[in-house]
């Protein structure tokens, strides 16, 4: 009779253990989820402004249509997009970021509009956007990595394998962000 309590009590420590690594999982998974909805706020707070960047921008580098065409284009696609794909999301998302940087080098050829406050005021709510999208991405990879180790060690694993958790993917910045663009007129 005390080997069958002595079970029960095994077992059921083993259910409570087997639980509680579970609700872990589910919460890191969550927090991963959460964090690139974060990201996604942000890109969808900087595809709104660029249609007034756009706007502004048009009346005075009438010369530059290419480039505005691209980054409605690159928004667009953004906007487009589920958030099934965070990895193509954020690659379109740097693409974009490279373009809008090619959009305010435009300012210094044009000195009305460098000088215009309409320009300068979207250009600084851009630039603080872009500043809370390196941010939630940040937030993002260290969501991705703490989940990704429950994943990785014993026996968080046994349970992540059991219960079909697959590990994320980190978000990389490509090579060319890290250079220093070039920019030429």
């Amino acid at each position: 009779m005390d080997w069958l309590i002595g079970i029960i009590v095994v077992a059921a420590i083993i259910g409570a253990v087997w639980i509680s690594l579970y609700n872990s999982l589910v919460k890191n998974k969550l927090w991963v989820t959460e964090a690139w909805s974060q990201i996604d706020v942000q890109l969808k707070r900087r595809n709104d402004l660029i249609p007034n960047i756009v706007e502004t921008v048009k009346g005075y580098a009438k010369h530059e249509q290419e480039t505005l065409t691209k980054v409605i284009n690159l928004r667009n696609m953004i906007s487009d997009m589920g958030t099934e794909d965070p990895a193509k999301k954020m690659e379109l998302s740097n693409q974009l970021s490279s373009q809008l940087r090619t959009v305010f080098a435009l300012a210094e050829a044009y000195p009305d509009l460098k000088a215009n406050q309409n320009f300068l005021a979207l250009q600084e709510e851009l630039s603080a956007t872009e500043n809370k999208i390196a941010y939630a991405r940040q937030l993002y990879n260290s969501s991705v990595t703490q989940y990704n180790i429950k994943l990785g060690t014993f026996p968080s694993n046994v349970v992540a394998g059991v219960h079909g958790f697959r590990p994320e993917v980190v978000l990389a910045t490509p090579e060319e962000e890290k250079n220093v663009p070039k920019v030429s007129f």
